[in-house]
């Protein structure tokens, strides 16, 4: 933790890298507490339907998907962090369509 505090001082000093705290911490534990609570949720409901195992797997499916849409949808992520992905112009041009990112 200490070496991490150090290397994103020396980071945001001598390139000048803009961190709110808002977008890189806030809006990631919300979306991290979302994912939690749905995961929880899916893995005791299937997990008395399903074999216990097949609930896991299927739950952290779950999770990925509503961690995806929550990033999306607190913002998280800005128009050229989104193209830098793989396929990241289709994924924007269709968040555009949606009318999640207008700018």
């Amino acid at each position: 933790m200490i070496a991490f505090c150090i290397a994103i001082t020396c980071l945001i000093k001598t390139i000048k890298l803009n961190l709110t705290f808002s977008k890189f911490v806030i809006k990631p534990i919300i979306a991290v507490t979302i994912m939690a609570i749905c995961s929880y949720c899916s893995y005791m409901i299937l997990s008395g339907i399903i074999i216990e195992k097949l609930a896991t797997i299927v739950s952290i499916i779950i999770a990925v998907i509503i961690y995806i849409l929550a990033i999306v949808a607190l913002k998280v992520l800005s128009r050229e962090e989104i193209e830098m992905l793989p396929g990241g112009n289709k994924v924007y041009k269709m968040l555009k369509k949606l009318k999640i990112y207008e700018k």
